[in-house]
């Protein structure tokens, strides 16, 4: 494995915006998101305070951040999927996310805030989604930096999300021999 500042900000590699293939593909998908909650809470279990304030790579956020991090743009993500059913091609609001993860609560308060609205948010998007039909997921958003967006596309983001921060935390921890 390398360690270059790259490799440790994508351990999973990038993200890459394309179509969901399949219902079966979709499934795994949604999968992802169900077990979020779960992966997460496992990554920073017994965890230190110290720990949890380190960060995962040179200028990185802590596990800390990403724990919060994660819950603010799931609240994000699955507004946005509710917007994009319900609205004919909204435009989204995009936030500055570096900017979230310095602030105070983000930087200081205990994972117990956000693991359970991560618990929340998921079981409530996933049943949302679960419920969503093939062409529902061809529906669109509108984010002003990604330009137009298919919910199928914002799956795959989510998803690849889900994966990438979690694997942040397990690969400092692993690094680290946590």
């Amino acid at each position: 494995m390398t360690t270059s500042t790259d490799d440790l900000r994508f351990t999973i590699g990038k993200w890459k915006r394309g179509p969901v293939a399949d219902d079966a593909a979709r499934a795994a998908l949604i999968q992802h998101l169900v077990n979020l909650p779960t992966a997460i809470t496992a990554a920073v279990a017994g965890l230190t305070d110290t720990q949890l304030d380190t960060p995962y790579r040179p200028d990185g956020w802590t596990p800390r951040q990403i724990v919060h991090h994660v819950a603010d743009s799931h609240m994000n993500a699955y507004i946005r999927f509710k917007l994009g059913m319900t609205e004919d091609n909204p435009t989204i609001k995009p936030y500055k996310q570096d900017k979230w993860a310095e602030t105070v609560d983000s930087k200081t308060a205990p994972l117990s805030l956000s693991l359970p609205v991560l618990q929340g948010v998921h079981e409530r998007m996933v049943r949302f989604l679960k419920s969503m039909s093939a062409s529902d997921f061809g529906r669109t958003i509108f984010h002003p930096e990604n330009g137009s967006m298919t919910l199928d596309e914002l799956l795959g983001l989510y998803a690849w999300h889900s994966q990438h921060h979690t694997a942040h935390i397990t690969e400092l921890r692993k690094r680290s021999g946590w």
